[in-house]
């Protein structure tokens, strides 16, 4: 007879030992266990609600705020009232040549260009974005050819608010060169053309009567002689004069004919300069 128990008595063995849960505490056990999945599903779709939310709902920033208002809009066009008026002139006069440009040079004279560029060296004009220039001429004066016949030329320009301020703190440095320049060339007379030579002197003569910048720029040139002869061709002229006015963006070069005076250009560029408050940024 055998002592060791088969695997199939003891599997019957261990059976016995087992205990089995009665039916009321196996529906019990199910309905804890279906509560807590219940518990688990709702976290985990609350959860889930938030994570869609966050990805759903882009991070906003606070709204710019809005530029700060003005005190007043940028001019741009320059009207003909920012323009010297026939009032402003000491004898009765027309106007004429009136006209407008776009990115035009700030030409101050083109006696001081040539003198400039024939050593080599650029004009030294400062660009603008836009212009306007006028001639006034006596009345019942005849028709001009050229602005430099006029009684009075203005030419208006408005630039950069730097290149304007650049312009006069240059101008020592423009007309430098100049101080002492002889100038060759013809020059017709009564027997012909011949060869002259003159001596050129330009500099700045006065600074800060009018507007927020202002200078007289003068050129005291010597009579001019024959190259050959060194006899005078002509009478001793008289200084070339012109005056530049600041306000604001706003730069005014006025010239007076042959006959103006340095006390009547000042006068002008008064003025002028009141004048330019109607075009100037920013306003007077």
């Amino acid at each position: 007879m055998r002592d060791d128990p088969t695997l199939v008595e003891q599997i019957q063995r261990d059976l016995q030992d087992v205990r089995w849960l009665g039916p009321e505490e196996i529906r019990s056990r199910a309905r804890r266990r279906s509560q807590r999945k219940i518990v688990v599903a709702t976290v985990v779709l609350a959860l889930a609600g938030v994570s869609a939310v966050a990805v759903a709902a882009p991070r906003t920033s606070p709204p710019p705020a809005p530029p700060a208002a003005s005190a007043s809009p940028t001019r741009h066009e320059i009207t003909t009232d920012a323009l010297l008026q026939p009032a402003d002139l000491s004898q009765q006069v027309d106007v004429q040549l009136s006209q407008s440009g776009l990115g035009e040079p700030v030409r101050l004279a083109a006696m001081l260009s040539y003198c400039r560029t024939s050593q080599g060296r650029s004009e030294g004009w400062q660009t603008s974005i836009l212009s306007r220039s006028q001639t006034f001429v006596p009345k019942h004066a005849a028709p001009i050819l050229t602005q430099s016949d006029g009684l009075v030329t203005q030419d208006l320009f408005r630039l950069a608010p730097e290149a304007a301020r650049q312009l006069f703190a240059g101008l020592d440095d423009l007309v430098a060169p100049c101080a002492a320049w002889l100038s060759v060339g013809p020059i017709l007379t009564a027997g012909g053309t011949r060869t002259g030579e003159a001596l050129h002197r330009w500099s700045v003569a006065q600074r800060g009567f009018a507007g927020n910048d202002a200078a007289i720029l003068r050129d005291s040139l010597t009579v001019t002689r024959d190259l050959e002869t060194g006899q005078p061709l002509g009478d001793p002229p008289s200084p070339i004069l012109l005056a530049v006015v600041r306000v604001g963006d706003t730069v005014s070069v006025l010239r007076l004919g042959y006959d103006g005076t340095e006390a009547e250009l000042v006068r002008l560029a008064v003025r002028a300069a009141a004048r330019m408050c109607a075009a100037a940024n920013p306003p007077c």
